[in-house]
């Protein structure tokens, strides 16, 4: 796979997703948020990939929202030939779509996702390290929302996460004053899971993968995904069902129901019923 925007790598069964416009701090345009749903969708996919690491490149920077400098009136445009070339792509839906989009599958993905936050996570990506299942930051990491400060705002996940992480009255204080945070400030909120020395941020993010990787992935799915049936409702809901429809799909009853429509005749499930 080729990317523009961003880096990605898979290795010993964790996938790196790095924005890489160090120079922008990370910001992100249309074909930034494109590439980043194609790495996620390929590393879920990837029955070999039990971890996603999700970050920034350079030292400033996990990623400061949307791209100021390609925004007018309407959003956030892209040159002709870039609409062109990106024609059909989420890169051609408007940015706020897409991003919405990223932070679905930050969430869904049936594998833990670690936020490796190593300078500012401002506006949009302080909203993507929000939804990531852990946050490793460095010392000299940065958080807060953007969007009143430069006439923008989160209307779903952005708020409603940030709300079950903080509480109602710290993330309206986050989200109305725009205030940046130290990461011990955002560790003491419970924004993140540990703070580390800048140097050490790569040492403590690869522990936690590799105690991730070893444990059940079936069981680190269905529990993410029995999270989410408590907060996203009826969505939650169906992507722990869906999650449970794919073990039943392994069994000989589920099987047996397609063998014998095949086979024009009445399905005997109880042959291979188990358990109680």
């Amino acid at each position: 796979m080729e990317f523009r925007e961003i880096l990605y790598k898979k290795e010993d069964r964790v996938a790196w997703i790095v924005i890489n416009r160090p120079h922008k701090l990370n910001a992100a345009t249309p074909i930034t948020v494109y590439e980043i749903s194609r790495a996620f969708i390929d590393a879920w996919t990837d029955r070999d990939i039990g971890v996603v690491i999700f970050t920034g490149a350079g030292d400033k920077a996990f990623c400061v929202g949307g791209d100021q400098s390609i925004r007018d009136l309407g959003g956030y445009k892209l040159s002709k030939e870039e609409l062109e070339r990106y024609r059909g792509t989420i890169a051609s839906l408007p940015l706020e779509v897409g991003w919405q989009i990223v932070t679905f599958l930050i969430r869904y993905i049936p594998k833990p996702v670690i936020a490796r936050v190593n300078g500012y996570a401002v506006g949009g990506g302080h909203v993507w390290q929000v939804a990531c299942d852990l946050t490793i930051a460095s010392e000299n990491a940065k958080f807060g929302q953007a969007g009143p400060r430069v006439g923008s705002f989160d209307p779903g996940f952005g708020t409603g996460d940030l709300w079950r992480n903080v509480g109602l009255k710290r993330a309206k204080e986050i989200w109305f004053l725009t205030r940046l945070y130290t990461a011990q400030e955002a560790y003491e909120m419970g924004l993140v899971n540990k703070v580390v020395p800048d140097d050490k941020l790569d040492e403590e993010v690869m522990r936690w993968a590799n105690e991730l990787l070893e444990k059940s992935p079936t069981s680190l799915k269905m529990l993410k995904y029995s999270f989410l049936s408590d907060i996203d409702g009826l969505a939650g809901i169906t992507m722990l069902g869906v999650g449970g429809l794919s073990l039943y799909y392994m069994t000989e009853e589920a099987l047996e129901g397609q063998r014998a429509f095949m086979e024009k005749r009445k399905p005997n499930f109880w042959k291979y019923k188990t358990g109680v």
